[in-house]
């Protein structure tokens, strides 16, 4: 049983199909077939049902499934260490980051950290903080960078920058020309919000209790899942909202958001890594890349 026949059974079991199997994997669907059939026949196990032109997993393919699956990411954690120790010459790092920071915060220091080691592959994702906790817990990212607050034992949380909260309101809005706010005007208008799980959401829930305000006296008219649906909607009169100061500060620029005056508590933007996961040269470099610049600010 090799590496290369696990892949390609793993291939054929997520994808219930040899051919589209064969063709990302850049086989021939000949070599494809043999490398499931080898395994079948070495074993005397039946791992597919062809039923007319499509296939599926037997029960003994649906088990060896999760143990393949197992393999391959325990040979790709000792791939993840030989790279680790060729110099950053080659190898991959696997970024996730919630919307604000990925967005507008994470693609510079991705960019350096490109031109300075261009062998490493980089890829993120984009999801809200849950959703980026849960995909470094589960070993699908490298490291997370969130503005939400994470408590999950099994991650290790740093600081890696600071946020500054703003809240604005569209060129129309009957508030767009106060020149002053108090906090218990905040229930006297309508409002556009992050979805529940956003970090954005829950530090303007965290402000409002300090405010003495319960989040639910707030009239939320939409509840969006991207900054930027948030911000257009406001544009559009919509509501107010809270958001990053690097979300809003081009349309306030140009005048189409107009900033409150309301202190709001700064927040920051977090780093996450899997304590028990093996920390390459690749993250730890990014790390200090991050950490860097972000002390030189």
């Amino acid at each position: 049983m090799t590496l290369e026949q696990l892949r390609i059974f793993v291939a054929v079991a997520e994808r219930e199909h040899v051919t589209r199997a064969a063709r990302d994997l850049n086989l021939t669907q000949s070599a494809t077939s043999a490398a499931v059939a080898a395994l079948e026949a070495r074993h005397a196990t039946k791992l597919f049902n062809r039923v007319g032109r499509r296939i599926e997993l037997t029960e003994a393919g649906r088990l060896f499934l999760d143990e393949a699956r197992a393999v391959l990411a325990r040979a790709a954690s000792a791939e993840a260490v030989l790279a680790d120790l060729a110099g950053l010459k080659r190898g991959s790092l696997h970024l996730a980051a919630s919307q604000t920071v990925a967005n507008y915060w994470l693609p510079p220091f991705m960019h350096r950290f490109q031109t300075q080691y261009p062998g490493i592959s980089m890829q993120l994702a984009i999801g809200n903080t849950e959703q980026v906790a849960a995909s470094v817990r589960d070993g699908f990212s490298d490291l997370g960078f969130v503005e939400g607050e994470i408590d999950d034992p099994a991650l290790a949380v740093t600081p890696a920058a600071e946020d500054e909260m703003v809240l604005v309101v569209g060129a129309s809005h009957p508030w767009a020309t106060r020149t002053s706010l108090a906090p218990t005007e905040l229930t006297q208008t309508r409002w556009v919000l992050r979805e529940p799980g956003s970090g954005t959401r829950a530090m303007f829930e965290e402000a409002l209790e300090d405010f003495g305000i319960a989040p639910t006296e707030l009239d939320v008219a939409l509840e969006l899942a991207s900054n930027e649906a948030v911000r257009t909607a406001v544009i559009a009169g919509a509501g107010g909202t809270v958001m990053s100061r690097f979300v809003t500060e081009a349309a306030v620029a140009a005048g189409r958001l107009v900033q409150m005056p309301l202190a709001l508590p700064k927040r920051r933007f977090l780093a996450i890594r899997h304590k028990e996961r093996h920390l390459t040269r690749a993250q730890r470099e990014f790390l200090a890349l991050v950490d860097e610049t972000s002390r030189n600010v």
